[in-house]
């Protein structure tokens, strides 16, 4: 089972060292000392945790209902069309999600930096990566 320092765990859930001590202190989240003595939080709880408190940074403003559970609400913040084709860059929070669209598309949906739009993903295949130290 991994487990991962104060530091390591706060950058996983985007918040700062200290409150994620807070949270360790008043009994929130679990944790416990490694063999150095530093505090640690078991995987699975961290898991846990960043699954209940999950939040959207904006709530989806189109009320359209889909069978698409990945969306992303964000802002465009870039807009590159070359002819037929254009790159759409929309920041997710701390996630930047870039689409390739007809410039046609663009255009009918008003996209340029500003903005607000929700990204879609719907894919069969999905890779995922883990860090080779923590194999």
């Amino acid at each position: 089972m991994p487990h991962y320092r104060i530091s390591e765990a706060a950058g996983l859930l985007g918040v700062s060292d200290d409150t994620v001590r807070r949270w360790v202190d008043s009994g929130v989240l679990e944790a416990g000392r490694d063999g150095a003595g530093r505090r640690v939080v078991e995987g699975a709880a961290l898991a846990a945790y960043a699954r209940e408190h999950a939040a959207a940074a904006a709530p989806d403003p189109t009320g359209v209902a889909r069978s698409a559970r990945n969306r992303f609400v964000g802002l465009v913040t870039r807009v590159v069309a070359d002819g037929v084709m254009a790159q759409v860059e929309v920041q997710c929070g701390p996630h930047a999600v870039v689409s390739l669209m007809s410039a046609e598309a663009a255009r009918e949906l008003g996209l340029e930096p500003g903005v607000q739009a929700v990204a879609v993903v719907k894919a069969t295949t999905v890779v995922v990566e883990t860090p080779r130290d923590r194999a």
